[in-house]
């Protein structure tokens, strides 16, 4: 996947993540950190039922809008973690209790957070 590619995905991502009134959503930039992605894509919601339709929203949009299934999707269903791994981009939703609780964003403070585009 290209940068072009990997900053569509997570346009598709970020648009269908919002339309599901996901909250405080955060882009970490881990190109040159990570071995293993290039970019977190960090999420919140304030219920389980929330948490699945953020899910499924973005999975709906990046098969219906870019042809993409992801690699895995762990977490389902009945977890307050979910992480959808499309390879270079690797979206994290949580509750936002759970957010708070693994604080991801804190293990990769070495990340440049990029704007997103609202």
């Amino acid at each position: 996947m290209t940068v072009r590619e990997s900053f569509g995905v997570i346009e598709a991502c970020a648009h269908a993540a919002t339309e599901k009134k996901a909250e405080n959503l955060v882009l970490l930039d881990l190109r040159g950190i990570s071995s293993w992605t290039d970019f977190f894509l960090i999420g919140s919601a304030l219920s389980e039922p929330q948490l699945k339709a953020i899910v499924s929203s973005i999975r709906g949009q990046l098969r219906d809008r870019l042809q993409l299934q992801p690699l895995s999707v762990s977490g389902l269903p009945a977890s307050q973690w979910v992480v959808i791994d499309y390879g270079e981009v690797v979206a994290h939703l949580f509750l936002k209790e759970k957010r708070k609780f693994y604080a991801i964003e804190n293990l990769w403070r070495d990340a440049p957070r990029l704007k997103l585009r609202e």
